[in-house]
């Protein structure tokens, strides 16, 4: 773990590289806290590219749903900050880059309004969580804007991914539901 020049955040390593997760520090009194959500500069040491291009927030009334595997293509491929402003979450990002040593390897973390965690997210990875509280509420700044036809997605039951989701699925778009698996030609994406 390490930390950032501006202290506010603490950089924790996953298994996959340039996977991160991020511990924010919030600084607090008797009034509540303070907390920074994003700072370039630091990102920066981590591989955050660009500017913000676009920041969305997600509601999910029921624990137990599913959203996901989301990404986007090159041009448009994007780095993503993922955050749980309420509730909790179980969170993860999924390795698709052509030729990567952890290809198909799928990496978790619990993001909570408790924990006070981030998630950073590169471009070549697939993102989905799954709700582990209702009514649940997630930030994502993304550092490319959304273009609909750069969009792909995975079907989070794909057996090739092998996500192990810790709940029974309770809600889940029928666009995921129904997406295609991969067809075991499939050898990534080039970023």
């Amino acid at each position: 773990m390490t930390a950032s020049k501006s202290g506010r955040f603490e950089l924790i390593e996953t298994p996959i590289p340039d996977l991160h997760l991020l511990q924010r520090k919030p600084v607090g009194d008797n009034r509540g806290y303070f907390q920074r959500m994003f700072c370039a500069a630091d990102l920066a040491e981590i591989g955050w590219q660009d500017a913000i291009a676009q920041i969305n927030h997600t509601f999910t009334a029921t624990k137990g749903t599913v959203r996901g595997m989301h990404l986007q293509l090159s041009p448009n491929a994007e780095m993503k900050l993922i955050s749980c402003l309420k509730g909790e979450v179980w969170d993860v990002a999924v390795d698709l880059r052509a030729a990567s040593p952890t290809f198909l390897t799928w990496h978790a973390v619990l993001l909570s309004q408790e924990n006070q965690r981030s998630f950073l997210i590169p471009p070549g990875f697939a993102h989905g969580f799954q709700t582990m509280t209702d009514n649940v509420e997630m930030l994502y700044c993304h550092n490319k804007s959304y273009a609909p036809a750069s969009e792909l997605g995975l079907n989070p039951f794909d057996a090739r991914l092998s996500i192990k989701w810790p709940l029974t699925v309770t809600e889940i778009s029928d666009k995921d539901r129904n997406r295609t698996m991969l067809s075991p030609e499939f050898q990534g994406i080039i970023v």
